[in-house]
């Protein structure tokens, strides 16, 4: 039998999702807590990865049993058992084939960056000493729509076997002393996001203007991107499966 956990977590304290070999991560955390209170060892697969310090409102994963499970008490149970900065929101019955990954059709990120120094945002929000101009990011951010090798704002370093991804969503907005990033796609490649906001800041500033962020665009390197930004102020939003697919 397959079940499907839905989540959230704050990343400050994680390596990541993806369990490491050497560092504690959100996946080896969950599975360890399963483990414990199943009585048998629990291996569960995720949506997909995030970076090290990453937050996530949403995301799924799922895991195999063998006999059913009484999903509210296992909540319930997992929220007394894990620490404060992971939350299970809900458990329930999924059919067999049902993949938490390769049947997501949507993921959706934001990033904030502060323009103000608050201590309520500190930690979540990546502070800037100056205001860049988001009409430029506006204009360079919607470039992004029209294309699909993305390989520029990828890891050197993946597995991947393709960079193409499909953005459908990818605009600045302003909250009070708050910039927000968002941008949605079928899929994420490893630290595309925070690449894409590094190399749209330098737009924002005046470094590069919108001819050179489409050379970036076309040059499928890396190293002529922008500087990544930290990992701490960017949020996995939503993931999002086909309607009425998943629960029994």
């Amino acid at each position: 039998m397959r079940y499907f956990i839905e989540l959230a977590f704050n990343g400050g304290n994680y390596f990541g999702w993806q369990r490491q070999p050497n560092d504690i991560s959100v996946q080896e955390t969950l599975e360890h807590a399963l483990s414990t209170l199943l009585r048998k060892t629990i291996t569960i697969v995720g949506a997909g990865r995030t970076d090290t310090g990453v937050h996530a409102r949403q995301i799924f994963a799922h895991f195999d049993v063998q006999e059913p499970l009484e999903a509210e008490t296992l909540t319930a149970r997992l929220n007394g058992f894990l620490p404060n900065d992971i939350s299970i929101i809900d458990l329930f019955e999924v059919p067999e084939n049902a993949h938490a990954r390769f049947d997501a059709v949507h993921r959706e990120y934001q990033y904030f960056l502060s323009t103000k120094k608050d201590p309520f945002t500190n930690g979540f929000t990546y502070s800037v000493s100056q205001i860049p101009n988001l009409a430029k990011m506006n204009a360079a951010a919607a470039l992004l729509l029209a294309h699909t090798d993305f390989q520029c704002f990828s890891k050197s370093k993946t597995d991947v076997r393709t960079y193409d991804c499909k953005i459908t969503k990818a605009e600045w907005s302003q909250q009070d002393d708050v910039l927000v990033f968002t941008v949605g796609a079928d899929r994420f490649l490893r630290n595309m996001v925070r690449a894409i906001v590094g190399t749209l800041l330098s737009v924002g500033y005046g470094k590069m203007d919108i001819d050179g962020f489409r050379a970036v665009l076309a040059s499928k390197d890396r190293s002529s991107a922008g500087t990544s930004v930290p990992g701490y102020a960017l949020f996995l939003n939503k993931v999002t499966y086909p309607i009425n697919h998943f629960k029994l």
